[in-house]
Formats: structure tokens, C-alpha cells, sequence
């Protein structure tokens, strides 16, 4: 007899996009936009202290004192490694219901100009380490709040505050409600090529501005893979190795004892293979065909001081031809005490899923693997390009237009992210075409701003009275 044909499966249709708008505007009766608006502690907070020592535990002791450092340099500092903090705040808020692939830390210092694989410069988000999914909102209200923070820290007035706040808010709606239209391959290939921003920018732009934008170019242009071979390495008895710069850089040889360095060199090998393996079969045929020619631990970032990041120094065809990668430690995401569990046994491939799915234009080298480290633990990696075409904004020198500017840039941003990954037509008919959210989510900004404030003088009351030891670095 023939074997039985197996029925095809049976593909269900997706709600109708007048059923989406629908469950949007129902949306707005259930939780309505100016909801949004306020925030208030509640009385069982946790300490902001204890949660960022909370967060130090496990991390490379000595290196502990230099992530305090960073983030006790200003206000704004602290915010960028106080993810965890405001993790847990933004668990209570109101929520639409409508959840969404996260970035998890969208503050405006994770955005910026990076090389897309066909080397064109693209603006995107570039941080990736607590991706998660949850409510839309977490993103969009961390990256108003930061916008506000940074503004203080300018010494920008209420009014200059509020238009940044604003701006980055209604940036995502607007690009939101643009997306809710398009179809769905539109969407995926929508990104903002910094070309394109420089031809749109320049006919309103001032001289100044137009020098600023063109110094970012120059400088995401310039720090690619022969800079980070240039600046990160030097010749030792003929050979190409990473520079001794202690804490901040150390070598193997220079970290462990003899026998533990022999130890890890001899398991490289076989950690680049698991690595290679995270890719695609073209990506793996590429990356075969380097070796592995030296190690060294890297401090990386604010929030992440203390995490295991490692650059590995490879060589291609000659004496001529090195790769820079970074290997990122990755923990559980500070959203997921708050969501549900991560659906990714490795923490590296939660990152790397997160960021395939929410930029336009991933790393060619981004995949991720599984180690047992020189401490018995175990422990997951993401691992990418240390340099390939990287440019953040300059906050500190950055003026009142040019924060609302980039604040719009970055809504754009989460808007296209989130659009790829949630209901974009229910997003945008729950945000509507007024600026009702836009106004709560700017007054929620300054309400957490003040709490961010307050949060850095108890910080900075734990570090003067000897509690967080805190270095340079």
C-alpha cells in the first residue's frame, strides 16, 4: 500500500488589520495614554545600592571598583548602568498589553553609526545585552527619561528638556504609525543610511552642525578593524600581540599563571570552533580561515564593567591580514525577573537572536557560544567585530536642537526595531495621531529623572562613606 500522505499543515490567517486597530484603540480605554504620565516609588523598593551590588556578584572582583567609578562619574553615568534599577521600576507602569522583541537598555548612548555588511553607514541601536521581550513601553520611556538626564547634565533648561523628551517620543510614534502602513518585507528593509540623514539634515543645518555630523562620519569611517589592530596591538619578538595596559587591557600571559594561560591557549581552538559553529555556513567558511594568535582581557562599557569580555587577535593569509573580535560575557537579562524566562538556554544566542531581529544590519561575525571557564563556571559569550565602523554621538558637546534631533533619530530607531518583531498596526492605533502618549511619556521622563537623582546621591553616600570602593579607569 502507499504510504499515507500527511495532511498539509494548516496556516492561520492573521487578524485583519481593521481587527488590529481595533484591539489598539481598545487598548487606549483599558489603559489609557495619559496613564503613562506618572511614576511613584513603591514601598517595598529596593535599594538602588543593594541592586547594583547585587548585580557585581560574579563579576571579576578587582574590575568591580572601575565599573562604580564610571557610573559615579555623573548623573547620566549612573543611569547607563542602572538598567537593573529601572528594570524593576518599569515592571508596575502601565502596559497596553502589546509586547515586543526589547533592546532592554534604550538609552540614547546605545544608538549610533555603525558599517552595515555591505559597508554602507547605517544609524541604529548597537547594544544589545539585556534584549528580552516585554511592553513596547519599557524601551520608549527609558530612552525619554535618558534624553532628560543627559539634558541636565547639560544644563539645558525644563523647556529644552521637554522638546528632547518629546521629540524621541513622538519620533517613535510617528515613525510607528508609518510602519502600521507598510507592508511586511517594507519594514524589514527599512533602516536609516547616514548618507541619506547627511542629504536630508544638511538644507536646515547650520555650519556647526554640519561640522559635528561630518566629524562623526570621519570618525565611525576611521574605526574599523585595521584601527583596532593599530591601536590595540604592538610587535613582540616579531610577533603581532595585544598591548599590556593593565587594568584595562591584560594580556594572557600577563592575567593567569603560567600553567592556567597554557592551559586556556590550548582551549582557544576549540572555543573558536564552538563560535563557528553559531554561524552561517558562509560566515563559518570566512572565520575558518583565520587563526587564533593571541588573548587578552578588555574593560568594556559602563554597566558591563566586570562582565568577562575578551579581544581575540586572528590572523588570515600573512603577517598582513588580523581580526579583532570581542567575546561578551552574557547573563540573564534584567527584564527577565520582570517577563517571562528566556526561551534561549545560552544567554550569547539570546543576545544574538535580540539583535538579528530588532537591527537592520548585524554584524557578519555575530554568533555566540558555550565555555567552562578557568573558575569551573559555566559561562556564555556573544561574540562580533571589536570595531567595524563605530560612531556614538557626542553628548557632552551636544546642543538643545541637536539633542531633540538625535532624540527623534533614536524613536525612529525603537519604532523600526519594535515593528519588526510586535503588532505594529495595533501600536500605532493605540498611540494615535495626537501627542497624548508623547506628553505622558515627556512628563514620566522628568518624574524618573528626579528619581535617577535621587538614586546617584545614594550612591554617591555609599562610595564617600567607604561602603563601594570606586577607581579610575
Amino acid at each position: 500500500m502507499p504510504a499515507a500522505v500527511a495532511d498539509p499543515p494548516i496556516v492561520q490567517a492573521a487578524p485583519s488589520v481593521a481587527d488590529r486597530v481595533a484591539a489598539g484603540k481598545a487598548a487606549r480605554s483599558a489603559v489609557p495614554r495619559s496613564s503613562h504620565a506618572t511614576w511613584a516609588a513603591p514601598p517595598d523598593r529596593r535599594n538602588p545600592v543593594d541592586v547594583v551590588e547585587g548585580e557585581s556578584v560574579g563579576r571579576v572582583p578587582e574590575l568591580v571598583p572601575i565599573r562604580y567609578g564610571r557610573m559615579m562619574a555623573s548623573p547620566f553615568t549612573f543611569y547607563r548602568g542602572a538598567a537593573a534599577i529601572m528594570a524593576a521600576d518599569l515592571a508596575p507602569t502601565p502596559a497596553s498589553g502589546i509586547e515586543v522583541q526589547l533592546c532592554g537598555d534604550a538609552h540614547l548612548s546605545n544608538f549610533g553609526v555603525f558599517a552595515a555588511p555591505d559597508r554602507r553607514l547605517v544609524f541604529d541601536l548597537n547594544d544589545f545585552d539585556e534584549t528580552h521581550t516585554g511592553p513596547w513601553e519599557w524601551d520608549v520611556k527609558r530612552l525619554a527619561a535618558s534624553l532628560e538626564i543627559a539634558g541636565r547634565d547639560r544644563g539645558f533648561t525644563n523647556k529644552q528638556r521637554r522638546a528632547a523628551a518629546l521629540a524621541s517620543v513622538a519620533g517613535y510614534r510617528e515613525a510607528m504609525r508609518r510602519f502600521a502602513a507598510m507592508t511586511n518585507l517594507e519594514v524589514w528593509y527599512s533602516r536609516l543610511d547616514f548618507e541619506d540623514l547627511i542629504a536630508e539634515f544638511a538644507p536646515t543645518a547650520t555650519a556647526r552642525q554640519l561640522q559635528a555630523v561630518r566629524r562623526t562620519t570621519k570618525k565611525a569611517q576611521r574605526k574599523d578593524n585595521a584601527a583596532a589592530v593599530a591601536r590595540h596591538t604592538e610587535m613582540v619578538d616579531g610577533r603581532l600581540r595585544f598591548v599590556h595596559d593593565p587594568p584595562l587591557i591584560e594580556r594572557v600571559e600577563e592575567l593567569l599563571a603560567d600553567h592556567e594561560a597554557h592551559e586556556l591557549e590550548a582551549g582557544i581552538q576549540k572555543m573558536v570552533g564552538d563560535y563557528v559553529a553559531s554561524l552561517a555556513a558562509d560566515r563559518q567558511r570566512l572565520i575558518s580561515s583565520y587563526h587564533v594568535v593571541d588573548m587578552a582581557r578588555k574593560v568594556v562599557g559602563v554597566g558591563s564593567v566586570g562582565t568577562r569580555a575578551w579581544i581575540v587577535l586572528l590572523q588570515g593569509r600573512d603577517e598582513h591580514d588580523h581580526l579583532v573580535l570581542q567575546a561578551k560575557e552574557a547573563g540573564p537579562s534584567v527584564l527577565e525577573p520582570h517577563t517571562a524566562a528566556s526561551p534561549f538556554a545560552n544567554h550569547g544566542q539570546r543576545v544574538v537572536e535580540g539583535q538579528r531581529l530588532m537591527q537592520a544590519a548585524s554584524d557578519t561575525l555575530l554568533g555566540w557560544l558555550h565555555v567552562i571557564g578557568m573558575d569551573d563556571q559555566p559561562r556564555d559569550f556573544y561574540l562580533r567585530q571589536l570595531w567595524d565602523g563605530k560612531a556614538s554621538a557626542d553628548v557632552e558637546t551636544m546642543l538643545p536642537e541637536g539633542l531633540q534631533r538625535y532624540g527623534a533619530l533614536c524613536g525612529w530607531a525603537i519604532a523600526r526595531a519594535h515593528a519588526r518583531s510586535g503588532d505594529r498596526v495595533a501600536i500605532g492605533a493605540y498611540l494615535g495621531s495626537g501627542d497624548a502618549f508623547d506628553r505622558a511619556a515627556a512628563d514620566f521622563a522628568a518624574v524618573y529623572a528626579d528619581r535617577n537623582d535621587a538614586d546617584f546621591a545614594e550612591m554617591q553616600a555609599a562610595v564617600d562613606d567607604g561602603r563601594l570602593p570606586v577607581q579610575a579607569g
